[in-house]
């Protein structure tokens, strides 16, 4: 396994250290596993993750969300599936999961929902106004006007010195 050294790019670029712990958990987490998901932009703001769980219901299925990590878990008891019957083969899995996604700041869940054996979770990017980009207004320096007579008059300067 190569480790990753991201001290050369972080020396000039401050408050992303986080930015590099979750590059580091990501290259340390296996692609693909069970179960499938896909994860969509819906817009700018907007994103949906689909994971295929067949056989969970809803009182199976766990979604927390924490310190900018989503977690999706699933458990379901052997117990559920054999009512009575002898299991000749098993092709549909029933093993529990959990799943884990980090998520950018000021990304939170909406919503979620359980249909035709997809949970759907539904996200939204909700940056703070103070955090929004705002226009600053340019304003013109005031110049003296040589032509006009200044400000504190010639006598007042003498006098005053």
């Amino acid at each position: 396994m190569t480790n990753i050294d991201f001290s050369p790019l972080l020396r000039s670029m401050i408050g992303y250290d986080r930015l590099s712990n979750a590059l580091e958990s990501a290259y340390r987490t296996e692609p693909g596993g069970y179960p499938p998901y896909n994860v969509e932009a819906s817009g700018e703001n907007d994103y949906r993750i689909t994971m295929a769980v067949a056989g969970f219901a809803e009182q199976d299925l766990t979604i927390e969300a924490k310190e900018n990590i989503l977690t999706v878990s699933g458990n379901r008891t052997e117990d559920e599936d054999q009512q009575g019957t002898r299991l000749l083969y098993r092709g549909i899995a029933n093993r529990s999961f959990e799943r884990k996604f980090q998520l950018a700041d000021y990304v939170r869940v909406v919503d979620a929902q359980l249909a035709n054996g997809l949970l759907h979770v539904e996200l939204r990017r909700e940056i703070p106004e103070a955090m929004k980009p705002r226009k600053i207004e340019i304003r013109a320096a005031q110049v003296q006007d040589q032509t006009r007579e200044p400000l504190i008059a010639p006598a007042e300067l003498r006098a005053a010195a």
